[in-house]
């Protein structure tokens, strides 16, 4: 029996929105680290629209993460719950669920 293409099994490299919504917040907030701290530095390093990159800006306080933002240049204060180390030994990790450069 064939499935019809519509009803097909989802892709098995598929993550859930949790994972990516947080690892999106997590590599953003490293790109500030690394002086892309800008609305659209972000969108040039990553590809992701606009309002993605507003929306997850706004967003990355619900993790404890500390960013200060002077005329749009955003600059990290403090990592919160977050252990920065991890981030930096998990970074290919990251980019490859959220399929950025």
């Amino acid at each position: 029996m064939t499935i019809p293409s519509s009803e097909t099994a989802p892709d098995k490299t598929a993550h859930s929105k949790t994972k990516t919504s947080f690892y999106r917040r997590i590599y953003v907030t490293w790109l500030i680290t690394q002086g892309i701290n800008t609305v659209p530095k972000i969108m040039a390093a990553t590809g992701m629209p606009r309002r993605t990159a507003q929306d997850t800006l706004a967003a990355i306080h619900e993790l404890a993460i500390q960013l200060e933002n002077h005329n749009g240049t955003h600059r990290l204060v403090d990592w919160g719950a977050v252990n920065p180390h991890w981030v930096e030994v998990n970074i290919a990790q990251l980019k490859a669920v959220l399929e950025y450069p």
